[in-house]
C-alpha cells in the first residue's frame, strides 16, 4: 500500500497541516519526516486554534498513528509542552504517539550556539534561533545524542558532557545555566514514558501488511538546504526525498505527492523574495492572512504568487496534485497578479534560479478578482478562471481548495 507525501511548495506557511488534519483520516499513520520546533502547523477545529511544532498534524484523528521520524531535531522542553497541553486538552496521545529512537535531541545550549551564530554573521539568514542548525551540525558531526539514548543508564552524563562541551564554545554572555540542563533532563525522563523505537521498522511493516502511510513536512521546498536559495535555508531536505531518508522507508512506496502553495506568497525570515510587496498591498495582505510566524510571531513578507519557483518546486518534487490555499484572502480585491517570469540583467527567464539575488525584477500577469469564492454550490467565475489558470500553467491538477482557516472550509476537487 502507499505512501502519500504532503509538502511545501513555498518558503513554508502554506497551511500543510490543515491539509494533512483534512485528509488524515483516510489513512493509518501519519508521520512527520524533518525539521523540528522551528516549525509551526496551525489548525482550527470546532473554533479552536491549535498550534503544533514537532507532533504530527493527524494527531486530531482518533484513528490514526502518529510517527515521530529519524528525520527529525526534538526539543524535549518544547515537545513535553506540546504533549501536556493536548492530553489536557483530552486528545489520547501515549498510545498513538511513536517516537523514531534515532530522532537527535536539540539542547538548551544548541539554542545558544544559534544565537551567538546569528550575531556573529555579517549577513542574517534570520534564525528562529530554536537550535536547529547546531543541532543538525552535531548529529553530522557524530555528536549528537539520540532519542534512544534518553533510556540509557549514562544518559544524564551523556547529556552533561555534551551540555558542558556547548558552553565552553560559547562566550559568557551567550551561556545559559544548569537550570536551564536540569529542565531539559527533566523534559527527557518524562518522554521515556512515551512510546520510542525504531520507527522506520514500524512504517515498513505497517507499508507490507497494506496500510496507510501519509509523511507530513515542514517548512517548504525553496527553504531546503540543497535546493532553496542558499544560504537562505533550513538546515533539512524539505523536499520528497526527504520523506524516504527522515522516515527509513523505500521511494517504491510513493504513490501521491500533494504540494500545499497558498494563493499569494509569504517569507518569514531574510532572503531573495522576487514578489514581496512592501506597500499597502502587502500590509493589507499581511493582516488579512493573518501572516504572522506559528512559532515565532514575526509578520511574514508577504506578496504575489511567483509561478516560476512553483514550476520549480513541482519539478523536483515530483508532485502529482496540488493543494491551494487562503483563496479567501484574496477575495475583495479587484485585481490579482501573478508573477510569470524575471527580467536578470535585461534578459527574461522563466526558471527559478537558486541563486536568485534581489535585483531580480518579477514580470506580472494581472487577473480579475471575486466577491466571493463559492455560493455553496457553483465557484465564482473569475475565482474558476483562476484556478484554471494556475493549472495550465503548473501543469498539474488542483484537487483541494481552501477557503478559510477551519477544518471544514474546503472545496474538494477531482483528481
Amino acid at each position: 500500500m502507499p505512501l502519500d507525501i504532503v509538502l511545501g511548495l513555498q518558503w513554508g506557511d502554506e497551511g500543510k497541516g490543515k491539509i494533512v488534519d483534512m485528509i488524515g483520516k483516510e489513512y493509518d499513520y501519519v508521520a512527520r519526516f524533518q525539521g523540528g520546533p522551528n516549525a509551526g502547523h496551525t489548525l482550527i477545529i470546532d473554533g479552536k486554534k491549535t498550534v503544533l511544532h514537532q507532533i504530527p498534524s493527524g494527531i486530531f484523528r482518533p484513528n490514526v498513528t502518529c510517527v515521530i521520524g529519524n528525520g527529525v531535531i526534538l526539543d524535549p522542553i518544547i515537545l513535553k509542552r506540546e504533549l501536556e497541553g493536548l492530553i489536557q486538552n483530552g486528545i489520547e496521545v501515549p498510545n498513538r504517539l511513536l517516537i523514531s529512537d534515532k530522532a537527535h535531541l536539540i539542547l538548551p545550549t544548541h539554542a545558544a550556539l544559534d544565537r551567538m551564530a546569528e550575531a556573529a554573521k555579517d549577513i542574517k539568514i534570520g534564525s528562529t534561533l530554536k537550535g536547529i542548525a547546531p543541532a543538525y551540525r552535531d548529529k553530522i558531526a557524530r555528536l549528537g545524542l539520540p532519542m534512544g539514548a534518553i533510556s540509557k543508564e549514562n544518559f544524564a552524563d551523556r547529556l552533561l558532557h555534551v551540555f558542558n562541551s556547548h558552553q565552553e564554545l560559547l562566550p559568557e554572555a551567550f551561556r545559559t545555566d544548569l537550570e536551564a540542563f536540569q529542565n531539559c533532563l527533566d523534559a527527557c525522563q518524562y518522554l521515556k514514558q512515551f512510546q520510542i523505537l525504531p520507527t522506520e521498522l514500524v512504517l515498513n511493516n505497517a507499508l507490507k501488511r497494506g496500510q496507510k502511510v501519509l509523511a507530513e513536512g515542514a517548512q517548504g521546498t525553496l527553504l531546503d538546504i540543497d535546493f532553496g536559495a542558499y544560504p537562505y535555508v533550513t538546515s533539512s531536505n524539505t523536499t520528497a526525498g526527504g520523506a524516504c531518508t527522515g522516515l527509513g522507508v523505500a521511494p517504491t512506496y510513493v504513490r501521491k505527492i500533494i504540494g500545499v502553495f497558498k494563493a499569494y506568497a509569504t517569507r518569514v525570515g531574510n532572503g531573495p523574495f522576487p514578489t514581496e510587496l512592501t506597500d499597502n498591498q502587502g500590509e493589507q495582505l499581511r493582516q488579512k492572512g493573518g501572516e504572522f510566524g506559528s512559532t515565532t510571531g514575526r509578520p511574514r513578507r508577504c506578496g504575489w504568487i511567483d509561478l516560476p519557483a512553483l514550476r520549480y518546486a513541482i519539478r523536483i518534487n515530483g508532485v502529482t496534485e496540488l493543494a491551494i490555499t487562503k483563496m479567501d484572502v484574496l477575495t475583495g480585491l479587484d485585481h490579482l497578479k501573478t508573477c510569470t517570469d524575471y527580467e536578470v540583467n535585461g534578459e527574461r527567464h522563466d526558471i527559478y534560479p537558486c541563486t536568485v539575488d534581489e535585483t531580480i525584477i518579477p514580470h506580472y500577469e494581472t487577473l480579475s478578482g471575486w466577491d466571493y469564492i463559492s455560493d455553496g454550490i457553483n465557484i465564482h467565475s473569475n475565482a474558476r478562471n483562476f484556478i484554471q489558470y494556475l493549472t495550465k500553467q503548473l501543469d498539474t491538477p488542483i484537487t483541494f481548495i481552501s477557503v478559510g482557516p477551519g477544518r471544514n472550509d474546503n472545496i474538494i476537487l477531482p483528481a
